[in-house]
């Protein structure tokens, strides 16, 4: 899948919207990535990369129910598609490749 390449914080939208699953909507993404990274990021940079990776065809989106308690308007709930999913691996198989090319030595005097 050559030419799909993710930014970190693409990476971690979509691996929040993985590990949310049927609950990953804005505000549940911005809330976990604040949990897990310690990363508080605006609305407006979380939109704008969900709209992105929309329109490259990596997450998909619908509205949801409406809801009084947001004084009637819906929720639009996000899904990682199969080529958010392959983007996701060959972005870790990349890293992967090159953690595994650290010389021992290097890696523990500088990591461990």
């Amino acid at each position: 899948m050559k030419g799909t390449h993710l930014g970190e914080f693409q990476e971690i939208v979509l691996l929040t919207i993985m590990v949310l699953d049927d609950n990953a909507y804005g505000v549940s993404i911005k809330r976990e990535i604040k949990t897990r990274a310690d990363r508080n990021i605006s609305r407006g940079a979380l939109h704008t990369a969900l709209s992105r990776m929309e329109e490259k065809g990596l997450i998909k989106s619908w509205q949801g129910e409406a809801n009084k308690l947001r004084g009637g308007m819906p929720k639009r709930y996000y899904e990682v598609t199969n080529k958010g999913v392959n983007a996701l691996k060959e972005a870790k198989d990349v890293r992967d490749q090159l953690w595994n090319e650290v010389p021992r030595l290097r890696l523990q005097h500088n990591y461990g």
